[in-house]
């Protein structure tokens, strides 16, 4: 049970981080709280590049030849960041990131995760089936092109039908124009300031990647999910992938980021390139509002139901899988944890209320100026209307609470509610003379959910909390299903009496006919079917209205300031700047740079805590490490730097677009970037390029790899990089 008193460790860890209050709210008169500069953050697009801000804070004026090689240099992968290393074709990304890739190429008898992936020549490389990574080799504003298709559109459905079949025409035109699928194109139309701006990014997708490098899982997510979201950090998570072109060569592309010999320095600049996924630092002060008590609230409350349940069932019924489903969901739990301290926070709040204040002030300002007479009439009503919409979502806070996660399959959702939503739609169409064909894919996806026994009942009975916790107990359809009876007993009943505790039953019910809505499943979800499906229909146009709304703001917020202050994150590719910088941290400092002595003293401090996880278990190569093995060598380090879930695997590039670093997280007080970009203790955590070269170099011997990094010259095999 090591494992669940790691967890409960680190839970009172979450709880007290979540509890704690912040000190700046004890100590700051909130009514004098001003905005910052960079409030909004540092993801600069490459649409606008930051110009101006890059040589007022650096003193340093990049040039047209330097942003097009930071964008070429620079890859995204289907779920990452990555960038080219050398000249031929090397690819560096996370461990994480090419976590799946490592498993795909597992050959019978390998256990390539938990072992690591070395090569010693280019055909011991493997191809990964249906990887790809996509660089960016053209950008074009087609802002006006969209806009120009609204023009008539009056309803939120004509606006969002007019927007997309645009999307799609500009979309067409520019891929064929660029040589179509054959030579590997793909053009994605990016709304920038939530669709006041639009942008069409070409893509060149190559297909042929193989997997060359990744350490063992031990080292690539050293410290597991107990160590995520923290620092100090002693993290390898690192992989290498190769592009390789049509003739099955090593892809030779014309821009690539060269190995630092010396790595950063603290203070030092630093430029992550890669492709944030998504924040929301555009949205009003009572869309923050929404998030904080009701949305992002809610997803945590269901979190730590859930996890509740799982933890009482592996108390009983332990397995590495389970602990596994554990620990991933304690990720999304801290994940949550820290946007609803952010939301809370009153700095915070009031920091983003300054900035609306401030655009309502400029928007009035540039509206009197008779020499700008271009701002749109409706931009006058657009706050008050994003505020009256989340009124009316207010209304269905219970509803969005009761129902969130309520789907068929799904890791939260318990396998008989799952079945008990398609039987309740499959009897309720078969009445209505649905055809068989629309039956029949119902019923096939009811008979497959599957899900263990003893997790489905304690899911059944989450959900039927959830109904009581949202809409009370005095409510028609919780007095109905209960019938003044505990949870525990519904779910007893159900899972005697219901045909719907196994897909294998519940597709015997459906074939013999004798299953009807008086099933004990379905008629614990009868009572709020209309309900829900009443909520999903405001909801969706509650929504509906939002994004149009929410487009003028962007749109208003773009004419006010131009490009001074970078849209939200859309995972479309940025260039982020900070400097390497300590912090304050438990009433002492954070170091900038971790080294691999900081590894083993973790693993010796560590390991025996939590016998069983192997969060801090070290391979035998790194136990047994030869005695040219530098451990002072660094080995992750904290930076400035504006990231946020989708820069994973982004490149840390110096002035001269040398990688320093590897991106693979941030610590616990970054969290809340999602609303607001701060400094004060808030740090992007990467993989120095000097722990990942000592490494390679020293604990894998993949000289030929260290050669290719450090000279540009590709070495075919390993006995080729002995011999020179």
């Amino acid at each position: 049970m090591n494992g669940i008193r790691t967890f409960v460790a680190a839970t009172v860890l979450i709880g007290a981080f979540a509890a704690a209050p912040d000190a700046r709210a004890q100590t700051a008169d909130i009514t004098s709280v001003q905005a910052g500069q960079y409030d909004n953050g540092k993801m600069w697009t490459f649409d606008y590049p930051p110009l101006d801000h890059l040589r007022e804070t650096y003193n340093f004026a990049p040039d047209e030849a330097w942003f097009e090689k930071a964008r070429l240099g620079a890859l995204r992968l289907p779920n990452c960041s990555a960038s080219f290393v050398s000249p031929f074709g090397l690819v560096m990304t996370n461990h994480h990131c090419a976590r799946g890739s490592v498993a795909q190429v597992s050959q019978p008898g390998e256990d390539l995760l938990a072992d690591g992936f070395t090569t010693t020549s280019l055909a011991e490389e493997r191809a990964v089936p249906g990887l790809y990574v996509a660089q960016l080799v053209a950008l074009d504003d087609v802002t006006d092109e969209v806009y120009a298709a609204l023009e008539g559109a009056e309803t939120d459905a004509e606006k969002a039908s007019a927007r997309q079949e645009a999307i799609n025409a500009i979309t067409e035109r520019i891929t064929e124009a660029a040589g179509g699928d054959e030579a590997g194109i793909v053009v994605q139309v990016i709304n920038l300031y939530n669709g006041g701006r639009y942008s069409a990014y070409t893509f060149r997708r190559f297909s042929d990647v193989r997997l060359v490098m990744a350490p063992e899982l031990n080292l690539g997510y050293f410290g597991g999910d107990t160590d995520n979201f923290t620092y100090p950090r002693y993290a390898l998570d690192m992989s290498f992938l190769r592009v390789y072109d049509a003739d099955g060569e090593p892809y030779e592309p014309a821009h690539y980021f060269a190995w630092s010999e010396s790595g950063s320095g603290e203070g030092e600049p630093v430029f992550v390139i890669g492709n944030p996924g998504s924040t929301s630092r555009l949205e009003t002060v009572a869309q923050l509002e929404w998030r904080r008590d009701v949305q992002e609230q809610f997803i945590l409350d269901l979190l730590n139901d859930r996890i509740a349940s799982l933890m009482a069932y592996y108390e009983e019924n332990p397995s590495p899988a389970l602990l596994n489903q554990i620990f991933g969901l304690r990720n999304t739990q801290k994940l949550y944890t820290g946007r609803v301290k952010g939301l809370n926070d009153p700095v915070i709040m009031a920091k983003r209320a300054d900035t609306q204040a401030d655009f309502l002030a400029d928007l009035e300002a540039r509206v009197a100026d008779t020499a700008s007479p271009d701002v749109p009439a409706p931009y006058f009503d657009i706050i008050d209307n994003l505020n009256d919409i989340q009124t009316q979502k207010r209304e269905y806070a219970a509803e969005f609470g009761a129902f969130l996660a309520l789907q068929p399959g799904g890791g939260l959702t318990s396998g008989t509610v799952g079945r008990a939503l398609l039987a309740h739609a499959y009897l309720s169409q078969k009445a209505a003379g649905a055809a068989d064909e629309a039956l029949t894919g119902l019923v096939d996806q009811l008979s497959g959910i599957a899900q263990d026994p003893g997790l489905d009942r304690r899911f059944l009975e989450g959900r039927l909390r959830d109904f009581v916790r949202y809409f009370g107990s005095d409510d028609p359809g919780v007095m109905q299903v209960l019938q003044g009876r505990t949870i525990e007993a519904v779910a007893d009943q159900i899972f005697a009496e219901s045909a719907l505790t196994s897909g294998e039953s519940a597709a015997a019910a459906i074939s013999d006919g004798t299953l009807t809505m008086d099933d004990p499943a379905v008629a614990m979800l009868a009572p709020f079917m209309q309900r829900r499906q009443d909520f999903q229909s405001a909801f969706a146009g509650l929504g509906a209205q939002e994004a149009e709304l929410s487009a003028q703001h962007g749109r208003a917020r773009f004419e006010i300031y131009g490009t001074t202050r970078p849209p939200d994150a859309t995972f479309s590719l940025r260039i982020a700047d900070g400097v390497v910088a300590r912090y304050e941290y438990n009433g002492t400092m954070a170091p900038p740079y971790t080294t691999y002595f900081g590894l083993y003293d973790r693993y010796a401090s560590h390991r025996s805590e939590v016998d069983g996880t192997g969060e801090w278990e070290l391979p035998e190569r790194w136990l047994n490490a030869p005695a040219t093995f530098d451990r002072s060598t660094p080995l992750n380090f904290v930076t400035t730097n504006d990231i946020i879930g989708g820069n994973s695997g982004s490149p840390m590039l110096n002035q001269d677009l040398e990688v320093v670093g590897l991106i693979f997280d941030g610590n616990i007080e970054s969290l809340p970037s999602a609303f607001i970009y701060q400094t004060e203790v808030a740090r992007a955590v990467g993989v120095d390029v000097r722990g990942m070269r000592e490494a390679l170099d020293e604990i894998y011997d993949m000289d030929r790899i260290v050669h290719e990094l450090m000279r540009h010259e590709l070495v075919a095999t390993e006995a080729e990089a002995d011999a020179m």
